[in-house]
Formats: structure tokens, C-alpha cells, sequence
């Protein structure tokens, strides 16, 4: 870590929380990260959109911590509970280099937003020693510019959320009634300083489009809430339409959370905030309408489904469906055969 990395550790101010706490010294803020990069898991990920899973999969690495810790997270043992190991550079190097040897698309760092600084010399490192991939930034938007642009030569797909618009709504879900206003500013900066440019790749006989550089959106549909959506849909089309990829998504999911009873209580209060359940089939059907009107020039939506298989479990060694991902480091294996 160099000394320039160890000052914005020392007071943490990297995303808009601003905790200031020491984590030099082992102090934790919301994140509960200290300065360590932490991994859970890393893996081939086939469930994430066409344009960067592409043939090979995205390469996908959880980092453990995050700056918002959403009530209804999937992902809540790494994001939440502490769930991974700490790396060094030369671990996170070689997990890129396996990654790309075996055949991904991408290098996609997921939840990365609290330990940004290292994260860049951590990157910068593994492309020093032959990693070659493109980096994804995958992130739920809830940033600081000053801290992204510390990734500006190194990340060139970015992919955040846009959660909601709504303060009120995210001080319940997210408690930070900010969300909104720091997603926008952060997208934004990832807009501007990073226009589409798409290729296409064939395997097998099969020709895909594929996104070398540029922005994808996701906004998750929360059941009842067409408002949010509605509109967030409506800053996405003043602001983004034909300058980034819009991923609508209708995957909500209730979540069969494990914790403390103080946890399960706190997580059980926040999600009254909005209606814990699937997506129904009127409210897809409305949601397809509703993008019609919009005519966006790029947007994705998936199609609805009502398996939740692929819920994901990170005490095992492949945390998803065999279909989705295929693993190849594990915070309590290691690094694991690709063939």
C-alpha cells in the first residue's frame, strides 16, 4: 500500500458516507471493512447481461463489504455478514490470470466501492503482470466521483445500479436518504468519461455483440413500486438514453435470510418499506409497456421467472446454479481446477 493509499484510509471518506474511521488501525465504518480487500468467491458468470458475458462468461470477483448494504441483497453473507478471506496483490493477480485463462470476457469486481485506492493498485499490478481482460466495475452507484476517478485509466465497463430516486425510500432500505443524488452524480462522471464502443465476437459459428468500453445501467423493479420506477426510467431517458445500455430487471426476490434476531428484526423492519415478494405476471406486463413508451435506443429487460435456484449460498464452493457460474477461486479452497 503506498503512502497516498494509506491517507485515504486513515480518515475514510471514499464513499458518501463519509465514516472517517481509522481503518489503518483496524477501525470500521458502514462498510465493516478494515483496510483489507477481501473475496468470497470468484467464478464465470453466465447470468449477468448478454453484452459482457458474451461467450466465455464474465469473470466475476465478490469483494466482501459494502458502502450500502440493501435489506433485500442476495449477496447479504459477503455484503453484510463478513463472509471472506484477505488477499494480497500477487493472490488477486493470480485469481485475474486464472480467470482469464479460463476463457472470460471480462474482470468483473463486484462491491468494490469501499476499498477503491487499494483495488486500483491491486489492478494496476495484475496488468503489469500480463492481465489483459477489460475491467467491469459492478456497483450499486453509491459513490464518490473523487474515489472513482482513482479507476478512470483502469475501469472501462461500468456497471451501476440506479436503485431509486426516491430518498425516503432509500433511507429505509439503504438507510441513506442521500442514494439518489450521489448515484446520479457518480453515473453521470461514468457517462461522460466513457462513450459505448461495442465489437462482436464469434465462437462456434455463433456471432454476439459484445461491450468494450461504456456504461450499462441496472434498475431493479421493487413489486408495487411502479412509481420508482417510473420514475428513475425518466432521469435514465434525459440522461443516459443513446449514451449508455438502460438493464431493467424483474428478478426481486425475497431472500431466505440467516442472522443474529437482532439482524432478522432490522432486516424484517426496513423491507415493510416495500412488498416483499415475486413479481407478478399483470405487473410484467405493465413493466413491457412501460418500456415501450420509453424507447430507449439500447435497453435489456429479462424475462420473468419464478425459480429462485439460483439465490446464491457463499458457504459452498459453487454459491450458484451449475448453469450460472462456474467457480474457480473459494474463500475457504482457494484457487480451484478450471477444466
Amino acid at each position: 500500500m503506498t503512502k497516498a493509499t494509506e491517507l485515504l484510509y486513515q480518515s475514510c471518506t471514499q464513499c458518501p458516507r463519509n465514516c472517517k474511521a481509522d481503518r489503518l488501525a483496524g477501525k470500521t465504518g458502514f462498510c465493516q471493512e478494515p483496510a483489507d480487500i477481501r473475496l468470497a468467491t470468484a467464478c464465470l458468470h453466465f447470468g449477468e447481461e448478454p453484452l459482457i458475458t458474451v461467450h466465455g462468461g464474465s469473470g466475476t470477483i465478490f469483494i466482501t463489504g459494502c458502502t450500502l448494504r440493501c435489506a433485500f441483497c442476495q449477496n447479504y453473507q459477503i455484503s453484510q455478514q463478513g463472509m471472506g478471506n484477505p488477499i494480497t496483490s500477487q493472490d488477486f493477480t493470480d485469481i485475474c490470470l486464472h480467470l482469464q485463462d479460463a476463457g472470460a470476457e471480462n474482470i468483473n469486481i463486484v462491491t468494490g466501492s469501499h476499498c477503491i485506492p487499494l483495488l486500483a493498485e491491486y489492478l494496476a499490478d495484475a496488468k503489469a503482470k500480463g492481465l489483459t481482460l477489460p475491467i467491469c466495475w459492478n456497483s450499486s452507484g453509491y459513490e464518490s466521483v473523487k474515489t472513482l476517478k482513482l479507476l478512470k485509466d483502469l475501469v472501462h465497463i461500468w456497471l451501476p445500479d440506479l436503485k431509486t430516486l426516491n430518498s425516503t425510500l432509500s433511507k429505509e432500505l439503504f438507510g441513506a436518504s442521500n442514494y439518489p443524488q450521489a448515484a446520479k452524480e457518480a453515473i453521470t462522471w461514468m457517462i461522460q468519461n466513457n462513450p459505448l464502443r461495442f465489437s462482436t465476437k464469434t465462437a462456434n459459428g455463433i456471432e454476439k455483440d459484445k461491450l468494450e468500453q461504456g456504461v450499462i445501467i441496472r434498475h431493479l423493479f421493487l413489486p408495487g413500486r411502479f412509481e420508482e420506477t417510473v420514475e428513475t426510467l425518466s432521469w435514465l431517458k434525459e440522461n443516459a438514453d443513446g449514451k449508455a445500455v438502460i438493464s431493467l430487471m424483474s428478478q426481486y426476490t425475497p431472500v431466505p435470510f440467516k442472522g443474529s434476531p437482532a439482524e432478522l428484526q432490522h432486516r424484517t423492519q426496513a423491507l415493510q418499506a416495500i412488498e416483499n415478494r415475486l413479481v407478478t405476471k399483470t405487473e410484467d406486463t405493465d413493466l413491457r409497456d412501460i418500456i415501450e413508451a420509453f424507447d430507449f435506443d439500447y435497453l435489456f429487460y429479462q424475462d420473468l421467472s419464478d425459480d429462485t435456484d439460483w439465490l446464491p449460498d457463499f458457504n459452498r464452493t459453487q454459491p450458484f446454479s451449475n448453469a450460472l457460474a462456474k467457480p474457480v477461486w473459494h474463500w475457504n479452497k482457494g484457487l480451484l481446477p478450471t477444466t
